[in-house]
């Protein structure tokens, strides 16, 4: 992949937790956690991810609102969906039994 592929990934995966950080319960900026996380002693920042929750449903729409937008190949857009669901994005409600 280019370098301008990449920012491109990036920076989609970046809007799609930024939108999923802003409907979490509770809210966050996705942003400001970014400016704010400590890091571990890899170097990497540590986002507390599972202090927010978010629908499942919900999750799902913006996931794909997202990739629909971003005109990558589909291939592209799973492993995209995957990084998203994998990383640090918000837990999932628990539903009603």
């Amino acid at each position: 992949m280019t370098a301008r592929q990449d920012k491109k990934i990036e920076d989609l995966m970046h809007a799609i937790y930024g939108e999923l950080y802003a409907n979490s319960t509770p809210y966050a900026d996705f942003q400001k956690l970014i400016d704010n996380a400590e890091l571990n002693e890899f170097g990497q920042k540590v986002i507390p991810y599972n202090d927010y929750e978010i629908d499942q449903e919900l999750y799902d729409i913006i996931v794909e609102k997202h990739l629909k937008e971003s005109k990558l190949p589909k291939w592209r857009k799973q492993a995209v969906s995957n990084g998203i669901l994998l990383g640090c994005s918000p837990k999932f409600k628990k539903g009603a039994i």
